[in-house]
C-alpha cells in the first residue's frame, strides 16, 4: 500500500500527514495532479486564459446571484410599504415621487409632461420623500 502525504493535496495544512491508502486511491490521486498538469500546460500554448472583464456577462452570472426567497419576500414587503405609505401622499406628490423614484423619470422630464415648473416639481418631490421618511418613522418601519 502506498503512503502519500496530505499536504501536497491539501494546501490548508501546516505540517505533514502520511497516510496509506489503496491502490486505486493512489492511482486516483496521480492522475488528478497529471490532468492538473495538462490542463495548465493547454492554457499556456494556447493561450487561453479568461478574464472576468470580457463582456460576455460572466462576471454579472457570478456576481448577481438569484435571490433567496426571504429576500424576494422582504422586497415584496418592503414595496407593498411604499405603496401604502405614497397612498398617504397628497396625489400631486405622489404621482412626482413615483414617476421619479419608480420610474426613474427626470424631475425636468416630469415637468414639461404635467405643463409645470421644473422648480415646482423638484419642490414637490423632495417634501413627498420627506413625509415619506415621517410615515415610516410613524409606522416604526425605519431601522
Amino acid at each position: 500500500m502506498p503512503t502519500i502525504n496530505l499536504r501536497k493535496y491539501y494546501p490548508f495544512l501546516n505540517e505533514d500527514c502520511f497516510v496509506e491508502v489503496s491502490d486505486e486511491i493512489s492511482k486516483v490521486f496521480l492522475l488528478a495532479i497529471r490532468q492538473e498538469n495538462n490542463y495548465r500546460q493547454r492554457t499556456y500554448r494556447h493561450k487561453a486564459y479568461y478574464s472576468l472583464d470580457r463582456g460576455d456577462g460572466i462576471e454579472n452570472s457570478i456576481l448577481h446571484t438569484e435571490p433567496s426567497p426571504e429576500e424576494i419576500l422582504m422586497q415584496k414587503v418592503s414595496m407593498e410599504q411604499l405603496y401604502e405609505a405614497l397612498d398617504h401622499l397628497p396625489p400631486i406628490q405622489a404621482r412626482r415621487v413615483y414617476a421619479h423614484y419608480i420610474l426613474g423619470m427626470k424631475k425636468v422630464d416630469i415637468a414639461r409632461a404635467e405643463g409645470v415648473n421644473s422648480s415646482g416639481v423638484c419642490d414637490s418631490v423632495r417634501k413627498g420623500v420627506r413625509n415619506l421618511r415621517r410615515y415610516f418613522e410613524k409606522k416604526k418601519w425605519m431601522e
